[in-house]
């Protein structure tokens, strides 16, 4: 007999657990999986294992039960973390070098390209020999041998 209260009071501890609704579960790891983990910072709430993370879930969990959209737990989430959280941040005016900052330093280093080339090939041409500099490496060029070695 103590055997059988035994497995009902175990079987009602674990119905909470029992009673997990899927649908749920999968709408809270696909809103997981769009935010970032505050901790781990390249890895989604939904992947992570640290404590923040953990909790982050358990938080999505309980505003799902309590009714709530996608977008509400996500503004939520970006009202309490920033705009940080998001994997895909908004554009918006505070988040505009974060958008535009790659183009911005390929274009500086396409132009840092163009001015040394267009250096390097003014000066090629300034450093063109003279008449008599070139007579005296013709010379020079006249008394080597064919295998490169001088007299």
């Amino acid at each position: 007999m103590k055997r059988w209260w035994l497995t009902l009071l175990c079987a009602v501890i674990a119905l909470p657990s029992w009673a997990d609704n899927g649908a749920a579960e999968k709408r809270m790891l696909g809103i997981a999986g769009e935010l970032r983990c505050l901790v781990c910072q390249n890895e989604s709430i939904a992947a992570s294992r640290a404590d923040l993370a953990v909790d982050l879930r358990q938080q999505i969990r309980e505003q799902i039960q309590a009714g709530k959209s996608d977008a509400e737990i996500r503004a939520y989430m970006v009202d309490r973390y920033g705009d940080f959280v998001l994997y895909r941040t908004p554009l918006k005016a505070t988040t505009l070098l974060l958008w535009f900052g790659p183009m911005l330093l390929l274009a500086f280093g396409l132009l840092v390209l163009a001015t040394t080339l267009r250096r390097r090939k003014s000066s090629v041409a300034d450093a063109l020999l003279s008449d008599d500099e070139r007579k005296r490496a013709q010379a020079l060029l006249a008394r080597t041998t064919d295998n490169g070695t001088e007299p």
